[in-house]
């Protein structure tokens, strides 16, 4: 099915030879926010398992179990047989068309009205025979039509690996959600005990006559404010297990996950390689690129069907009237036909269809334009988005050494009543923000991660091991 497939440079992929479109396509040597050596945006490309690279085997189990039961990559595979299937009746034309038949008939005629006639005769008639027509196809139409198909197939089965690469996406973000949920929860029931210490001391200093009842209110509203933030934090953990649950094509009842804490994760080192290797590796570009090729041969198709059709007919058999005597070669008939069909005048449906394919394939061509514009633009994010998520986690990292500092060093002059109660509250609060961002810091850094690998395409197949002579070469 492949042979009509080949390699052309300018679309970068498989496209079909013949009256291609330009693309029109600038492609940079680098990507800006990327390693700026070619040799360094090359080292350790990402492999196709690349989630293990997160170092959690529970992740792991997760994407596996839903790259096999989830129900949209069992759709998409459902697709691929359909498309296969339409392949093969596009290339059925190809082939000759034949007929197996076989009548017997009995016929009896009426009666004679006039005086002495006599009654009605009885007829029977037998026939078997094999019928075949086939069209020539002098133009190419038929295997235009079937290489649409074919390319058609391929785009879908490129489709297939888009949702396969978007289920794998979803299931590790919303297991690293999970896991930042998680952190935060204990981060606020952390606070909390935090911030009840802190009540008691300012009850017993309201005992001992040092602070007042406002004291111990603003304290409360500041613990009764931790406390609230418990539910929805929770309500996010269960909420991106079911939604993992949904992922690996399970009820959510019969599943558990463990979960644990962001801290836990591995941050791998990922290197995009060159913008031209995105061209063969991201599966949209592929889909809109096999769509463009499909377009391509509909406008053969278009253009033949304004030129004439040839077809040949052939039907060769035994007809008899007597069973016994059917297949004796005095019984045999056949006959034979050509016909050439040209079309002379259909209300110019033909030029409008052939029009129509010209204008749907210039729209593929675009789709085609913007898929590998936008993918560019998606690894340029990831990469500054990675950059930027690991400059703000180190930074909060530090925000959070020096809030945990002041907030010691308050809680134990509260202890001496050596303090503002207003500087306790300040330094509970800056503690508590500081401390929920962190996490959100880091949950920003692998997300950003996980959006690097989707933009690339997924994993990367190994490279080929050059020769010793070749490498020394080089």
């Amino acid at each position: 099915m492949l042979q009509a497939v080949c390699l052309t440079l300018p679309l970068g992929g498989c496209l079909l030879t013949g009256e291609l479109p330009e693309p029109g396509l600038a492609i940079p040597a680098l990507y800006n926010q990327g390693p700026r050596n070619a040799v360094t945006a090359h080292a350790a490309l990402p492999s196709l398992d690349w989630w293990r690279g997160f170092r959690s085997r529970e992740l792991t189990e997760i994407i596996e179990n839903a790259r096999e039961a989830n129900l949209d990559i069992a759709a998409a595979v459902a697709r691929i047989v359909q498309a296969d299937a339409q392949s093969r009746i596009a290339g059925a034309p190809l082939l000759p068309s034949i007929d197996l038949g076989g009548s017997a008939a009995r016929s009896r005629s009426p009666q004679g009205s006039s005086i002495g006639a006599g009654g009605g005769s009885v007829n029977d008639s037998f026939a078997t025979s094999l019928s075949a027509s086939y069209e020539i196809d002098f133009w190419g139409k038929n295997r235009a039509a079937l290489r649409a198909a074919e390319q058609t197939a391929v785009a879908v089965r490129f489709d297939s690996e888009v949702v396969g690469l978007s289920v794998v996406a979803a299931a590790a973000n919303a297991y690293f959600q999970m896991l930042a949920a998680q952190d935060r929860l204990q981060v606020a029931r952390n606070n909390l005990q935090s911030a009840n210490r802190v009540l008691n001391l300012i009850q017993q200093r309201v005992t001992a006559g040092t602070a007042s009842d406002l004291d111990t209110a603003q304290q409360e509203s500041l613990a009764n404010s931790q406390r609230a933030s418990i539910p929805p934090l929770e309500q996010i953990v269960t909420q991106n297990r079911n939604a993992l649950a949904v992922l690996m094509g399970r009820s959510p009842e019969g599943l558990r996950i463990r979960g644990g804490s962001l801290r836990a994760i591995s941050i791998p080192r990922v290197t995009p390689g060159l913008p031209s290797e995105l061209l063969a590796q991201r599966p949209d570009i592929r889909v809109a690129e096999a769509n463009l090729a499909a377009a391509n041969a509909n406008v053969h198709v278009a253009r033949a069907l304004m030129l004439p059709s040839i077809r040949l007919t052939g039907e060769g058999g035994y007809q008899s009237a007597v069973f016994r005597t059917l297949l004796r070669p005095e019984s045999a008939f056949y006959n034979l036909a050509a016909g050439l069909t040209q079309p002379i005048f259909d209300g110019f449906a033909l030029q409008g269809n052939l029009d129509q394919q010209k204008g749907r394939q210039d729209e593929l061509l675009q789709n085609y334009r913007r898929a590998v514009i936008s993918a560019f633009a998606d690894v340029e994010n990831a990469l500054n988005a990675i950059r930027q998520s690991a400059l703000r986690e180190r930074i909060q990292r530090e925000v959070v050494s020096s809030s945990q500092r002041a907030f010691d060093i308050s809680e134990e002059r509260l202890r001496s009543g050596t303090v503002d109660l207003v500087t306790v509250l300040q330094t509970q609060q800056t503690l508590y923000q500081a401390q929920d961002g962190l996490a959100q810091a880091r949950l920003a850094h692998v997300q950003a991660i996980v959006s690097l690998y989707q933009a690339l395409g997924g994993g990367w197949l190994p490279r080929p091991q050059l020769p010793v002579e070749a490498a020394n070469a080089r």
